[in-house]
């Protein structure tokens, strides 16, 4: 407390400095690689980039990738931590990216020492996975802050992070940090190096490791909320306690909340009416942050083959393993099949014979609303949809060991790279280069779900897997008193999925006073094994765990001449740089078991392997499910660069690119220009224009993948389809600066604007919703002109409306027209007093617009034309974006010792939803408005780092992060927080420790 108050003073001051980056130390001309192919650039360049030095990252407390991507100004809407809710960062746990200008990951190309990365296959986003680059053997970041598809082609519509490493390290360097993080066991990290020159060998060795402890999210207060006050903050409709039609003969038409809900820590809305649901949180379930383990493995070996040639290979391994922690169970959204007992009706069907059903009512009552004979027994079943209910939920799932009962899944992801590059220097002053990049991601991630026939079979009394009378053949033939008798004997199980079947809450840990025991729920005499409820045996016969494999392979290869061209202008030499480029890039995934659909292609295929249905829908309940392929595409490049001498103080840069996709999607040119004028001996003034394009992924050309999302008061599955008649998307970019390097004063501004059209994305599945059931939750069903939409939609019992959505069927698809602009902006002062350096600086970027025009699918519009700046965007065709970001920062060398005060800010920003956007099946709160979260309020942390540096080699850090703990704005997400652009992590500590030898 004591370091945070003597702080508040200064923060103050620095708060006031500008739009609140990260320093950079720019003591002296920073030759830079990045945004040019004729070398020998500098930071003041034509291009706009920025160079971020390992020292820099030192005196700031040594942040990992993921928070430097998140604190970075250009950047917006970043993926990492446990994201799980949101469709663009589902299956990509322990991954993470840099989304320049808020463009998406996907069109920021990340390079390593200028080489291309594989990117991540298991996310339904394709972005390069910063997180296992080598952090330790870093020398620098450069960002290129502008368009450059002309020199690096595809991807590179945002910009460039191009990651280098170290080269002139000597020796040995060990070191390690731990991070204190209140509620978790924290993050451990530890690396060793080695650098070394033999003649005329350079060898360099890294190795790296990182822990990282698991955050729950009742270990955060402003993450667990009650229902009023976020409806959308982790509860579902469709949970368990459920809603069921508890008198069958109405037909599964009128639906009431279990009445053990409120128990079980459910909210129930109206009980006795037609809107009365149950509505159980599986928050409690899931992580903050989720455990994590990292190593890292980078070798670079140069060798000097005689004069004027070089051979430089590098390689790289990286793996992250990760838990991900989620619900016990999902909903199912697919009805059981007439294979199973009862199956067939489009509904869950728990027979009137059921032992659970009886133990109900009898329990319950008339408030039950069962239909019941003169002897209090059941004569109607209890009927489900198939969105209403689901298995396992407030009591956990006994199949994992975890204290909440939470599923727990393995998400492993390996990636590699190995390079190798040939110089020679050639007569006349040209250069001559030759390199192969291949490099490899592989994604393993687990998924975990119901088979819907068995848990239907289940529910009658036929689970197990030892039930002799399981299989549709068993039963052909016989009567429900037939089946009453068989129900429950010869090894076969009961599942009980009622409030009385859970022992109580397992985040909680409150009892459940209506619980009926693991046993004969009416305590009858029966055989050893008949009768017995939710037992290990029943539920790990109907949900499993299958593995998802997802491989991306890239292979690149290219020569690039460049030098001096021998035609001389009146104020130099024009240089140039011409070459060619081979790219092969490959995309495979496996599914296994239960989610493969050449396995298991419907729902009855589990229990009949000759079951048919039309669509395949798989035989899981929620997950959906998919078919091994591989796709892959090669492209050619011809490429090009003139620097231009013009004038004294004035030169140009001219680039150009070809680039040809085949005959499927076609091929692409495009050109640019930058021109660089030195004003005075303090001032440069810079701009550019260029086109840049982005190529279609071959994978969402050729295959399916399925996201969870929210519609309708619970989470659904969303099929996004193969669209074999995706074009490249293309932008134009402009970028226009100027860049002050006077004494001790830098500073720099750049204004950029990108038009883009064609964006490759995801059709908007919020608007979709929206323009499909309104307000009322069935606005336009049945409206012929929504027809085509409608028809996207599967809905249980066939009955339009936004409760009753079981699946919707959307398409990657060239999205509408995008223009933005924005001012990026920085400066900093050095002086030295006292025998102490001293500097002050600010860095920000102001986003003047993000204009995205209307969309339309199946001839409707779904999403309006809007400015998505200052917007949360959620479900859009663009993330969450600030107007404003950046940070100011004070820091002081004195000595052997360096201190660091920053402050971080982040402007407020909208939910552009309506207030009222709970409709008829959202009971209690039915038109509603629920408004807070409605406004994210601004975010400002101080952050303060100590580095002593000794004449020994040792260094020792010490990193206070969000000092004053300050609390992420409160959105009304699942999370209740914004984790595109927020940290979870509240105040932290980190005490680092290296020593070189």
């Amino acid at each position: 407390m004591n370091i945070r108050a003597a702080a508040c003073s200064a923060s103050i001051l620095a708060i006031l400095a500008s739009l609140p980056a990260l320093a950079q130390d720019n003591d002296g001309d920073v030759i830079v690689v990045t945004g040019s192919l004729i070398s020998g650039s500098e930071e003041d360049g034509a291009a706009p980039v920025d160079v971020i030095t390992a020292d820099d990252l030192a005196r700031a407390g040594s942040p990992g990738l993921m928070e430097l991507a998140r604190r970075l100004p250009v950047s917006a809407g970043v993926i990492g931590d446990s994201s799980q809710f949101d469709p663009r960062s589902q299956f990509a746990q322990g991954v993470s990216s840099v989304n320049l200008r808020g463009l998406g990951p996907q069109r920021t190309l990340v390079l390593l020492n200028g080489n291309r990365m594989a990117a991540t296959g298991g996310g339904n986003v394709p972005l390069v996975d910063l997180n296992l680059m080598p952090a330790s053997a870093l020398a620098r970041i450069e960002i290129l802050k502008d368009g450059a598809a002309a020199t690096y082609g595809s991807d590179a519509i945002a910009g460039v992070v191009n990651l280098i490493t170290r080269t002139d390290q000597q020796g040995f360097v060990v070191g390690g940090d731990y991070r204190y993080v209140p509620g978790s066991s924290g993050d451990w990290t530890g690396s060793a190096s080695y650098g070394q020159q033999f003649g005329a060998l350079r060898l360099f060795l890294s190795g790296g490791y990182q822990r990282r402890g698991e955050l729950q999210m009742t270990d955060r207060a402003f993450a667990w909320r009650d229902f009023a006050e976020n409806p959308q903050g982790g509860f579902s409709g469709g949970g368990n306690p459920g809603n069921f039609d508890f008198n069958g003969a109405v037909g599964g038409t009128v639906f009431e909340a279990d009445e053990g809900c409120e128990a079980l820590g459910g909210f129930r809305s109206l009980p006795g009416s037609s809107s009365d649901l149950c509505q159980a949180s599986y928050l409690g379930f899931t992580n903050l942050v989720e455990p994590e383990e990292r190593y890292q493995l980078f070798a670079d070996l140069d060798l000097d083959l005689g004069p004027g040639m070089d051979l430089r290979v590098t390689g790289l391994y990286g793996r992250t393993q990760t838990w991900l922690h989620t619900s016990p169970s999902f909903l199912p959204t697919i009805a059981p099949s007439a294979n199973a007992a009862f199956g067939g009706t489009g509904l869950f069907t728990i027979p009137s014979y059921a032992p659970a059903l009886a133990d109900y009512c009898a329990r319950f009552g008339a408030a039950a609303g069962c239909a019941l004979d003169g002897a209090g027994n059941p004569t109607e079943p209890a009927l489900a949809f198939p969105v209403r209910f689901r298995p396992l939920l407030a009591g956990g799932n006994p199949l994992f060991d975890d204290e909440r009962g939470a599923t727990q899944l393995d998400y492993n992801n390996d990636a590699y790279q190995l390079a190798a590059e040939f110089t020679a220097d050639l007569s006349g002053g040209i250069e001559l280069k030759l390199g192969a990049t291949w490099s490899q991601y592989d994604a393993f991630f687990e998924v975990g779900d119901s088979f819907v026939d068995l848990l239907q079979n289940a529910l009658a009394g036929f689970g197990g897997e030892s039930c002799a009378y399981a299989s549709p053949a068993s039963r052909a033939g016989l009567s429900q008193s037939q089946l009453a008798a068989l129900a429950g004997t010869g090894g076969c199980t009961w599942f009980n999925p009622f409030s009385t079947g859970v022992a109580g809450n397992a985040v909680t840990g409150e009892a459940n006073p209506n619980f009926a025991g693991n046993g004969n729920p009416l305590g009858q005499d029966a055989s050893p094994g008949a009768g017995l409820v939710n037992d290990l045996g029943t539920i790990g016969h109907f949900y499993n765990v299958w593995g998802r494999t997802a491989n991306t392979r890239q292979l690149v290869a290219d020569a690039v001449l460049a030098g001096d061209s021998g035609v001389t202008l009146p104020a130099g030499e024009v240089r140039f740089a011409a070459g060619a480029q081979f790219r092969r890039d490959r995309f495979a995934r496996v599914f296994e078991g239960g989610n493969n659909l050449d396995l298991f292609p419907c729902p009855g295929s589990v229990l009949n392997p000759v079951a048919t249905c039309d669509p395949e829908t798989g035989a899981l309940g929620f997950i959906g499910a998919g078919r091994d392929f591989a796709v892959s595409r090669e492209v050619y490049a011809l490429f090009g660069e003139l620097h231009l001498p013009l004038a004294d103080r004035l030169s140009a840069q001219l680039s150009a690119r070809f680039e040809d996709y085949g005959a499927d999607v076609g091929s692409t040119f495009d050109p640019q220009v930058r021109l660089r004028y030195e004003a005075t001996d303090w001032l440069v003034l810079r701009g550019g224009v260029g086109s840049t394009f982005r190529g279609p992924p071959a994978n969402q050309t050729l295959s399916d993948t399925v996201i969870l999302t929210f519609i309708g008061g619970a989470f659904r599955a969303v099929d996004i389809l193969a669209n074999p008649q995706l074009q490249p998307e293309k932008a134009t970019t402009w970028n226009a600066g100027a860049v002050v390097d006077s004494g001790g004063l830098r500073l720099s501004a750049d204004y950029w604007r990108y038009d883009f059209s064609g964006g490759i994305e995801n059709e908007p599945v919020g608007g979709i919703v929206a323009a499909m059931f309104g307000a009322i939750g069935t606005a336009n069903c049945g409206n012929p002109a929504f027809a085509g939409l409608e028809a996207r939609f599967t809905f249980s019992g066939g009955v339009c409306g936004a409760g009753n959505v079981q699946r919707l069927a959307t398409y990657a698809f060239n999205a509408s027209d995008v223009t933005t602009s924005g001012v990026d902006a920085q400066a900093s002062y050095d002086w030295r007093a006292g025998g102490v350096d001293l500097q002050v600086g600010a860095a920000g970027s102001y986003v003047i617009n993000y204009r995205v025009d209307d969309v339309l699918v199946e001839g409707v519009l779904v999403q309006p034309s809007f400015d998505a700046v200052g917007k949360l965007n959620f479900q859009t065709t663009a993330y969450p974006l600030p107007r404003a970001k950046g940070q100011a920062w004070v820091q002081a060398q004195a000595g052997d010792h360096s201190l660091r005060l920053a402050v971080n800010h982040v402007a407020g920003y909208e939910d552009q939803r309506g207030a009222a956007v709970f409709g008829p099946n959202s009971g209690a709160l039915a038109g509603a408005s629920v408004t807070g979260g409605k406004r994210l309020a601004a975010h400002t942390t101080v952050d303060l780092a100590w580095l002593w540096t000794l004449d020994s080699g040792t260094r020792v850090s010490v990193a206070l992060d969000n000092i004053f703990d300050r609390d992420p704005p409160f959105a009304r997400l699942d999370q209740n927080y914004d984790p595109f652009t927020a940290s979870p992590l509240g105040f932290t500590a980190k005490l680092g420790v290296s020593q070189a030898f």
